[in-house]
């Protein structure tokens, strides 16, 4: 069966279930029909004082389009947890509709490793997404009305952004203003998806209401005469944007399909944002469950990166242990072979790929944190494969074979059991790659691209040059950095697969995030808004008579 008709035949249990086995009083619980609930921020009051449980996080390799399985894995991994009577809770990020319709599909896993409803957390779910979609367009049209009403602030430069949850190269730049009336000037904007805006990342760092109304506030929306920032607090926009989102900052309570607890909150992407799911989401998991799996976007050098860099110093947590997750297919592939070839047995495509894994798992270590990889398994896997990437991994990392697409949560329990064993016997010295404030903007990139992407040195481009000499004058040099670089290769090049080597990481732009209380850096050629392939997934998507959904995986 496909994963849309295993998720359908499901026997769900009623949200009320699910949010009395983690002892959720019905006063905390907003149900969204049958079987998604949103949780009050006020409950984490309630349970703050609970010990944490352990943080295990999900990352992978470079992505490849053969698809690796890391959410997959960690809804495989919460399972097999709870088959051991462990009292595990997943939180993940939710999907967005860009990538649905366009390459990548759906991410709520597969196979029978699965959250549901499949359909609904895939498409709108309970309208977090279209929430931050329209507090980002609200303050925009509080910027271009403050202008017509006679531009008291004196803004010079607009450099806020409009967002859409879609995939549209269409709108990456537009001109707008072009009615005639008075002081409205024609000038060129544009349009992120909303995965990576700013207010986007806000909701998924704000630790409660306060911290939330506090960051829209610090939102940077532009520049004066005299090249000062102006902001959202500035506009006395930030209690507008904070009602707009006063039901999005709740978590999300939805299950998997063996009925165990998951809660899903926030979704930004990782090659352009920071690639986790919320705050708020993760410590209230922590404070409900024994063992909190959540997942970091993308390959290591991205989600992982930002989450062992950015959120779990705002978490002030440490994570326990790291899952890597890959496939032999998806290791071959990295090892020169094409797509077509990689389901056919190769040992020296392998053993090049290989490279690759061995580069995150050493990332990993830099951090204080034991990895344990993972491996999807698959039936063209040989015996002889599997036992090239025990031999070359020995000594170094534990390794898991995982069968959970097929098996669900008794797929992944031996990947569970290596879990427990490095937690018991491995205890968990995490620390940042780098410190924030006594660290310049050039120092904090320089040791993200050498020291985890593996580059000779950084080159800036006279733009970026100019904006970082500018950041730091302003004030934001001590904050953390977001690097936005494709998933697909090591360097910023998305076509230098394995483990490149003698690379430079071109920074093209930097520019801050002040609310979410971080500054991006471009590299390559990476894009805010993606677009559509060739033949975008939208082309296989249908819906009948009776209202069921085909094509959507």
């Amino acid at each position: 069966m496909q994963d849309i008709e295993i998720a359908r035949n499901a026997k769900l249990k009623n949200i009320n279930e699910i949010a009395d086995r983690l002892k959720i009083d019905e006063e905390y619980l907003e149900q969204y029909g049958k079987y998604k609930a949103k949780i009050s921020l006020n409950y984490y009051e309630k349970i703050k004082d609970n010990k944490d449980g352990k943080l295990i996080l999900v990352t992978a390799i470079n992505p490849t389009p053969l698809g690796e399985g890391k959410t997959t894995t960690s809804i495989g991994l919460t399972d097999a947890f709870n088959k051991l009577n462990k009292k595990a809770i997943l939180a993940l990020r939710e999907p967005s509709l860009g990538p649905v319709f366009g390459i990548k599909g759906g991410a709520t896993g597969g196979g029978y490793s699965q959250v549901a409803p499949m359909e609904d957390i895939n498409l709108h779910f309970t309208g977090d997404i279209h929430a931050i979609t329209t507090a980002n367009n609200l303050l925009s049209a509080i910027i271009d009305n403050h202008i017509w009403q006679g531009n008291e602030l004196k803004i010079e430069k607009v450099t806020w952004k409009r967002c859409l949850d879609l995939n549209d190269r269409a709108l990456r730049k537009v001109q707008i203003s072009l009615s005639g009336e008075r002081n409205m000037l024609p000038r060129e904007d544009g349009f992120d998806i909303t995965v990576a805006s700013e207010i986007m990342a806000i909701l998924c760092l704000a630790k409660d209401m306060k911290d939330l109304k506090r960051r829209l506030g610090n939102i940077i929306i532009g520049y004066n005469k005299q090249n000062n920032p102006i902001t959202c607090k500035d506009l006395k926009a930030e209690g507008s944007l904070a009602v707009i989102l006063k039901d999005a900052i709740n978590p999300n309570l939805v299950q998997t399909l063996e009925n165990n607890p998951v809660l899903i909150h926030g979704g930004p992407f990782a090659n352009i944002a920071h690639g986790c799911n919320s705050v708020i989401a993760t410590n209230m998991a922590l404070k409900m469950g024994d063992y909190v799996i959540t997942e970091a976007g993308f390959g290591a050098d991205l989600g992982a990166e930002k989450f062992l860099d950015i959120k779990c110093r705002l978490l002030n947590k440490k994570p326990n242990a790291v899952v890597i997750v890959a496939t032999l297919r998806a290791l071959k592939y990295h090892g020169g072979v094409s797509k077509e070839e990689c389901t056919k047995e190769n040992v020296e495509a392998l053993k090049v790929g290989i490279q690759n894994l061995l580069r995150h798992i050493e990332n990993v270590k830099k951090y204080g944190v034991t990895p344990i990889v993972a491996i999807n398994k698959f039936s063209n896997d040989t015996e002889k494969e599997i036992e090239t990437l025990k031999q070359t991994l020995e000594g170094i990392v534990e390794v898991s074979l995982l069968e959970n697409w097929e098996k669900g949560g008794e797929g992944g329990i031996e990947l569970a059991k290596a879990i427990l064993r490095t937690l018991e016997n491995k205890e968990s010295h995490y620390k940042p790659l780098y410190t924030y404030e006594d660290t310049t903007i050039e120092e904090k990139i320089e040791t993200i691209a050498t020291k985890i992407y593996g580059a000779d040195k950084v080159v800036y481009t006279a733009a970026a040059a100019r904006q970082k000499k500018r950041l730091t004058e302003l004030g934001y040099g001590h904050l953390p950095i977001c690097m936005a670089k494709n998933q697909y290769s090591l360097s910023d090049d998305p076509k230098k697969l394995g483990r490149p080597e003698g690379f430079d990481i071109t920074i093209r732009e930097i520019y801050v995030n002040a609310g979410a209380g971080f500054l991006v850096a471009l590299t390559g050629d990476v894009m805010t808004m993606p677009g559509l392939p060739k033949k975008p997934a939208a082309e296989g998507i249908d819906v009948n008579d009776d209202g069921v959904i085909t094509g959507l995986f």
